[in-house]
């Protein structure tokens, strides 16, 4: 069984050992600590907590004690069923091109290598499904080499999976891509041994079928992901934004785009209960983390939310920025696990 856990102070080495001995993967968002590197595979990703400690630990946890190793850029934990893996990867080392024949930036050129990467190791270990990615892209919406960032981040994503064998339409993972400032290319993820339903939004076109305004390649994820590991049924939802249809609304108002965020993962919610037969989720079981623009949105956007899904859900603000300049906020969520919060 997969659980998630989220420590205020970061900092495993406080739990019990038998505890720790089922953590699968952790991430430690905000101040970077010696803690955060120590035990389990760890990544930091530089996103500020917004109402919290200097430091959150998100952990993932399994009932089997995992196996842990390298491969590449990859360090990863997997059990029987769930493989977490993660990279941080320096864009500095790919501004030369590996091969004359190679183009691009050096962020697509990164992106396609930490994909490629993670891709053949779930392929070795036996876990050719991708669930769930977090990419954390720095300078997200700078225009760099006449493109923006995000186009660039997209279209090396798109390569590597093409190049590996992968659909770049349909039956794509869930995923999250926000901006984190200056630092390095940051990416984790969840892959199983089990197709994952993957869940779209009536009322968005799907990201990979976006006309070519919004880049030349389209970014390659689904709305959701529905998996299922054994007995358990648990619901991963993409990063979701103040988007119909295809276009951005509300354009400067953080409590109407936070609304509206809403009201497509109500969307989503819903058609993830259709395909799973049974009312299992809804927007006041998930837990969610949110992602902040511009720090002084934070209580407008927080009042939407509680308003939304009341006070007893588990949300985790995040300063961070959007995959369009014109939006301020993202939020994503997951359900169907238990959560700890310690």
């Amino acid at each position: 069984m997969l659980h998630a856990a989220y420590l205020r102070n970061n900092d495993l080495r406080h739990q019990p050992a038998a505890w720790q001995e089922g953590v699968l993967g952790s991430v430690c968002f905000g101040a970077s600590s010696e803690a955060s590197r120590s035990g389990p595979p760890s990544v930091w990703v530089p996103a500020l907590p917004l109402d919290q400690s200097l430091a959150v630990g998100e952990v993932w946890r399994v009932a089997d004690r995992p196996s842990s190793g390298r491969s590449g850029p990859i360090s990863y934990r997997c059990d029987d069923g769930l493989l977490f893996g993660s990279c941080t990867i320096d864009e500095a080392d790919f501004v030369i091109p590996a091969t004359p024949e190679e183009a691009g930036s050096a962020l697509q050129r990164a992106t396609a290598f930490a994909y490629r990467s993670l891709i053949a190791l779930a392929d070795r270990l036996q876990f050719p499904f991708l669930l769930r990615v977090w990419n954390f892209i720095p300078q997200i919406n700078r225009e760099c080499e006449g493109l923006e960032r995000y186009r660039q981040f997209n279209i090396g994503r798109q390569e590597a999976l093409q190049d590996r064998g992968r659909p770049t339409s349909g039956d794509v993972p869930a995923a999250t891509a926000v901006g984190v400032g200056d630092g390095a290319l940051i990416i984790y993820f969840l892959a199983g041994r089990i197709a994952p339903m993957t869940i779209e939004n009536p009322r968005q076109v799907s990201a990979f079928h976006y006309p070519s305004q919004y880049g030349v390649r389209s970014p390659s994820f689904s709305r959701a992901a529905l998996v299922q590991l054994g007995e358990q049924e648990i619901l991963f939802v993409s990063g979701t934004a103040s988007i119909v249809g295809h276009r951005s609304v509300h354009l400067d108002d953080a409590a109407a785009q936070t609304r509206e965020c809403l009201l497509n993962i109500e969307a989503v919610v819903t058609e993830a209960n259709r395909f799973s037969g049974a009312p299992r989720f809804a927007l006041s079981n998930l837990h969610y983390k949110i992602f902040v623009r511009r720090p002084q949105d934070l209580g407008l956007i927080r009042s939407e939310v509680r308003r939304a899904v009341g006070d007893a859900a588990h949300t985790l603000y995040l300063q961070a920025d959007i995959c369009r300049s014109d939006l301020l906020v993202e939020i994503e969520g997951s359900g169907g696990h238990p959560l700890e919060e310690l």
